[in-house]
């Protein structure tokens, strides 16, 4: 997403100065190219020689420093950069783009950007709260000038609050967010994702190897492109994606409440949830102690979700999932014509680079013309962007029709 992408990083007299090497590593690894501006009081925190190394690139301090082809620096980095970052951000820089002042290399770049700015704030709780820092934050946002919210925790003074750099990984997504096409904007989009829980006593549950990855590359990549996204998730291990609304859910009637109570406002529902077909008929109130006798448990069927929006779609676009292990392609234009899909992505989970846990996907995409597409072997992100792609085409046949 960020190979060959130009990134201006600019550096102020923040403590969290020392981030900005991490942040500069981390997107020299994502394939971009960085160039880096530091205010004078950065310097105090951190040196211009460690940027430079780790960018690859001169480190641009002085104002009239003179760029090939340009009179000014600022100039010749305004044209370089497909993004401009400043992190960490203080209360002097926030103030002075706010106020329009341009008396140092970073205000006057940021002057002349024309380009996506995202400011990261770092400061004591106390400062960022200050209504006067609140208000230039608020009028750069007014201005079309991007900020990230700050982390929560231990600042540098020891105290607790607001204030600290937003993690890097935050950041790093937060770029990528603003270098996409803005092509879902405003959609409304509710997506599922990982397993459920169906429990057979207070320690034990029944359940599958879904991950969720599948799920939350589409809910990252569906907000990435603009959409506002509900996700709806079971248990998982992963970082939440940073989408509109969460709903956290264990067992298959939890998640079909869930959905029941939300779907609606969605114009997508994505269905990638591995939802539990059964569930135990008797749940024990006691753990179930082991004993030489074979232990028979009864099995009662759970709701098909995504059977019930089918039934109940209103013109919004279903897409569902198909993941077998036998008659993959046969399988899954049954279940879409069963369930009123729009879409079906199948997969076979038993083939390598496929399927539940793995960070990559091998998907055939089915419409309900029966068109049949079968994508290489990709990332999950890549392949959510490709299901997207198929959405986006659905939602133009959508409004055409109305029109």
């Amino acid at each position: 997403m960020l190979k060959k992408k130009k990134i201006v990083l600019g550096i102020t007299g923040s403590i969290a100065a020392y981030k900005a090497a991490e942040l500069t590593r981390a997107l020299i690894k994502e394939g971009a190219q960085v160039k880096v501006v530091m205010t004078k009081s950065a310097t105090e925190f951190i040196t211009p020689l460690t940027m430079q190394t780790l960018s690859q690139n001169q480190v641009y301090l002085d104002t009239f420093v003179p760029a090939e082809k340009y009179d000014m620096a600022h100039i010749a980095l305004a044209d370089f950069a497909d993004a401009f970052i400043i992190a960490p951000a203080t209360g002097n820089i926030i103030g002075k783009i706010a106020a329009g002042v341009a008396d140092d290399l970073l205000s006057t770049t940021i002057m002349a950007a024309g380009k996506p700015v995202l400011i990261c704030p770092a400061m004591n709780n106390k400062m960022l709260a200050n209504p006067i820092v609140q208000d230039n934050l608020s009028k750069l946002q007014e201005h079309g000038y991007f900020i990230m919210e700050s982390a929560v925790g231990e600042l540098a003074c020891k105290t607790q609050g607001s204030g600290r750099l937003a993690e890097i990984t935050d950041i790093i997504e937060e770029i990528k967010s603003l270098l996409t096409p803005k092509d879902f904007l405003n959609e409304k989009v509710l997506i599922t994702a990982g397993p459920t829980q169906e429990p057979l006593d207070p320690v034990r549950f029944i359940t599958n190897l879904s991950s969720g990855k599948m799920g939350y590359a589409l809910a990252t990549a569906a907000r990435r492109r603009g959409a506002e996204v509900t996700l709806i998730s079971g248990p998982t291990f992963l970082s939440p994606p940073k989408v509109e609304k969460i709903i956290n859910v264990r067992t298959a009637r939890e998640m079909h409440k869930a959905v029941m109570e939300n779907y609606k406002k969605a114009k997508i529902i994505i269905k990638a949830a591995a939802v539990a077909d059964y569930r135990p008929k008797e749940i024990s109130g006691q753990k179930l102690k082991k004993t030489k006798e074979s232990l028979t448990v009864e099995m009662k069927t759970n709701p098909d979700i995504i059977e019930e929006i089918g039934k109940n779609k209103e013109g919004r676009i279903v897409v569902g999932f198909a993941m077998e292990t036998q008659n993959l392609l046969a399988n899954a234009r049954e279940k879409l014509k069963k369930k009123n899909m729009d879409l079906i992505v199948a997969n076979d989970v038993c083939k390598e680079g496929a399927g539940f846990q793995s960070d990559t996907n091998i998907v055939t995409i089915i419409d309900k013309k029966g068109k049949t597409e079968t994508l290489k072997k990709m990332t999950k992100l890549e392949a959510a962007d490709e299901i997207l792609n198929r959405v986006k085409i659905l939602l133009g046949t959508e409004s055409g029709r109305k029109r």
